[in-house]
């Protein structure tokens, strides 16, 4: 091992020197603009639409990445029913167009899908590439062979089947609905998701940092092979370099090189402070430098303890973490980064330090915002195994597909410092099948091999050691769906086992609807095995924390036990956002879930300040509900508090006394009788002020104030705004029973994407420009166009005055 710290100027310099150099021997490009699309309807023959020659000057021109169902309209009757969106599936075909330079010829060409949903089969220039069935895996085909160079054009063509329904339990979406990239490579390089880096000894003043790089050599000839890696700050300076001794790789060949070096005073990647290396991986042979390849990571150092739970460098941390689906709302599957960067900003504001992919592996993007951002990820490969939980699900494919689909998992995602758990399977069928046992120890092995750093569990709804997955002996963590009322038993049960709660609360919620006496809980439905039959007129959920489903348990009654006992390392709420799909406990109209502490347009329910109040530092005063209701009516009200010891609360400035939590009480509550007027409620500490909320009884709609998430976005034809609609009364009161159908529009070279308002039962297609108001607010979202300057979005209403907001592209 060769070991050199560069801490001068002259270590940048040759960062950037480098970079100049390596500029043509790796080319990574987005392949995403400007694929021409066609929907099979049911009587097309698409026997020949892989042809180069095939006349498309007809289908539709579309960037990438695309969901088709999420354009199609709401329906019952859509194969994948209710449970799976109420949208429809089918059959499409992608293809594209492109030239390469004849620089290029003698180099290696691979194209890489980060997913596509689902059964993808891929031709280029008419040679048939292969199928893919996994809706949610990456991966990556090699085109040199079939390629063209110069004046003649390539033709990819994507088939893509999601016509056999239903294949979920939620929401999948269909099409290309991840990013697609090309990569151009000399035939000696680093390997796809080659490179695997550890760091298994941390002190204050060094780390250890382990490097494997895997190379290709394919020439048709030996070639010589040195590979030098330089491991860069995250303030861009290099700390570490090795150098390997050099090997003759044979045609065809693929070598691992394996080496450590230390850094010196490293900076720890933690939840607060998450801090990013990078290793730059240069192939030379000699004396030419055939490729550079850049792997991202963090050092740090975590552990499970039976006892005390888990520990991030050092120190004890409570996982308090929310499941989250892929699907974006309005926008459905197709991945866009701003789009799941707030979500994840919503998340964080809220106290939440770790995301679960449930159930299956997310876009790219996902891991690297948990990354930067700071969120312990539990990565999640399958949903189901051999034994299938509706008609065309994976199971499926599962014999000929599950070993390459969970290498390919676990290589892509290896290196991100965020990873902490990989999460093999969630409630498996075959908990209750002795097949589970080799199963689980198949699957665990095949982690293991690729990756013994990090526990593996599952999400187990059978909490029970009949279990045939936690009989295996093959999870380090034991993983526990709900059940709530027996986790203070595990360590009799499992004892020296290390406990998480991988699935946690569903409770059901409406946001802005209210069923009192709030202290009286609704199990809805109250059975999983039996049609519901109860419920609200107009499917609604009560948004008080007192309804949920049997299976699951309260906010306060999950929390509680979480917050009290050490060894208890953890949580993930079920969900984080409301998602499409599984509209539980309710079927049609409704679309979609009401399990979220956030909807589905981004808005916050009334428990997201439940645990803003526990989980975050920022001082939280919320009172709830709304203050319009029928003259003398009970009205509760709650209030959830943090950083006091009491809360009073006025009604028109007479005082309905003060207030505190007892021990394991998360709120406080009033019962009072309505008049209109005025709460306001002031929580103290030690006799000072702390926070303070007023709300008033609204008028009649008078207006519409429209707030944008941020005043500037990137103008790369990507970004996104994300604006709200409010309706107000004269005095700027939000409004809280309004339901006003609101118009927007746009001037500008900006585009209208999608619409919503948190509504699950909302048929209105998110491809609309229009949207009722529910309960007050709805949400336009904005796309940004290629060009700098500013749009002008405007909401309108009838009887309202118009509104607008200015968006500025830079």
């Amino acid at each position: 091992m060769r070991f050199i710290v560069f801490l001068s100027l002259f270590s940048v310099l040759l960062i950037s020197s480098c970079t100049q150099k390596e500029e043509n021997v790796r080319v990574v490009r987005k392949f995403t603009n400007h694929w021409k699309f066609n929907l099979l309807d049911s009587l097309e023959n698409d026997s020949g639409y892989y042809r180069p020659d095939l006349d498309d000057s007809k289908w539709r021109v579309l960037n990438l990445p695309h969901d088709w169902s999420i354009e199609g309209t709401f329906s019952p009757d859509h194969p994948a029913d209710v449970g799976g969106g109420a949208l429809p599936g089918g059959i499409g075909w992608y293809r594209k167009t492109f030239l390469l330079s004849e620089k290029d010829r003698g180099k290696k060409v691979f194209i890489d899908f980060d997913g596509v949903y689902m059964n993808s089969e891929v031709w280029i220039n008419g040679h048939y590439l292969g199928k893919r069935p996994y809706g949610y895996i990456s991966f990556r085909y090699d085109l040199t062979p079939h390629l063209n160079f110069g004046d003649k054009e390539n033709v990819l063509a994507v088939k893509v089947d999601n016509s056999r329904q239903p294949n979920s339990r939620w929401y999948s979406g269909s099409g290309i609905y991840r990013n697609v990239w090309l990569t151009t490579v000399n035939p000696l390089y680093v390997d796809h998701w080659g490179t695997f880096i550890t760091t298994p000894h941390i002190e204050d003043d060094r780390a250890v940092v382990h490097i494997q790089s895997t190379v290709n050599n394919d020439f048709d000839q030996p070639v010589a092979c040195t590979v030098i890696t330089q491991v860069v700050s995250p303030e861009g300076v290099v700390v570490a370099q090795t150098e390997s001794a050099d090997k003759e790789l044979l045609p065809n060949q693929k070598i691992t090189f394996s080496d450590s070096v230390e850094v010196p005073h490293p900076v720890l990647w933690d939840l607060n402070q998450p801090k990013i290396y990078t290793a730059i991986t240069r192939v030379w042979s000699n004396g030419h430098l055939m490729d550079q390849y850049r792997t991202k990571f963090g050092i740090r150092n975590f552990y499970f303890d039976a006892e005390k739970g888990f520990f991030l460098n050092g120190r004890p941390v409570k996982i308090k973490g929310v499941c989250l689906h892929h699907d974006l709302g309005a926008l459905g599957s197709a991945f866009n980064r701003r789009a799941m960067e707030r979500q994840l900003q919503i998340m964080q504001k809220m106290g939440v330090n770790a995301i679960r992919t449930s159930h299956n592996p997310p876009a790219p993007e996902v891991l690297q915002l948990c990354d930067s951002m700071g969120f312990i990820v539990m990565d999640e490969a399958f949903d189901m195994w051999a034994i299938a939980k509706v008609k065309y699900d994976y199971s499926l494919y599962w014999e000929e597909w599950h070993q390459q689909d969970l290498r390919d998992f676990i290589r892509r995602d290896r290196n991100h410092p965020s990873v902490m758990i990989w999460s093999i399977g969630n409630e498996i069928m075959e908990q209750w099948d002795s097949s589970g046992v080799e199963l689980t120890r198949e699957l665990a092995a095949i982690v293991r091999k690729l990756d013994p750093t990090r526990p593996i569990t599952t999400g187990n709804n059978e909490p029970s050691p009949r279990n045939y997955l936690i009989q295996s002996g093959a999870l380090d963590l034991i993983g526990i769906n709900y059940h709530h009322e027996g986790w203070t038993d595990f360590p009799k049960i499992y004892p020296g086992q290390k406990f998480i709660a991988t699935e946690t609360n569903s409770s059901l919620h409406t946001r802005g609807h209210y069923d009192m006496p709030s202290d009286s809980v609704r199990i809805w439905p109250t059975r999983w095995d039996v049609p519901f039959e109860g419920g609200n007129p107009g499917n609604t959920c009560s948004a008080y924390d007192n309804c949920r489903t049997p299976w699951g348990s309260t906010h306060a009654d999950t929390w509680r036990l979480i917050k009290k006992y050490d060894f208890l390392s953890g949580m993930f709420i079920w969900t984080g956002f409301d998602y499409l799909g599984e509209p539980t406990p309710y079927k049609w109209p409704s679309r979609s879930s009401y399990f979220g502490l956030v909807d589905l347009a981004g808005f916050p329910k009334d428990a997201y300040y439940f645990y803003k109040s526990e989980w975050s530092e920022d001082t939280v005063l919320h009172v709830f509900p709304h203050w319009n209701w029928e003259d003398g009516q009970m009205v509760d009200v709650w209030a959830y508090y943090n950083h006091a010891d009491e809360v009073e609360l006025f009604l028109n400035d007479k005082s309905l006394g003060s207030k505190s939590k007892s021990d394991e009480q998360f709120h406080v509550m009033w019962r009072v009788p309505f008049v209109p007027g005025t709460l306001r409620a002031v929580s103290r500490k030690n006799g000072q002020t702390v926070a303070e909320k007023i709300i008033h009884t609204a008028g009649q709609p008078a207006r519409i104030h429209l707030t944008c998430d941020r005043e500037v976005i990137r103008a790369d034809g990507e970004d996104l705004a994300f604006v709200t609609a409010t309706v107000t009364d004269k005095d700027g009161n939000p409004v809280p029973d309004a339901n006003n159908l609101i118009k927007f529009s746009l001037n500008g070279e900006a585009s209208i994407v999608a619409t919503d308002n948190g509504d699950q039962t909302c048929l209105t297609s998110f491809q609309s420009h229009q949207r009722k108001a529910f309960h007050g607010k709805c949400l336009a979202i904005v796309r940004a166009g290629t060009k700098k300057g500013s749009v002008l979005l405007k909401a309108a209403s009838e009887g309202l005055p118009e509104s607008t907001v200015r968006i500025e592209m830079k």
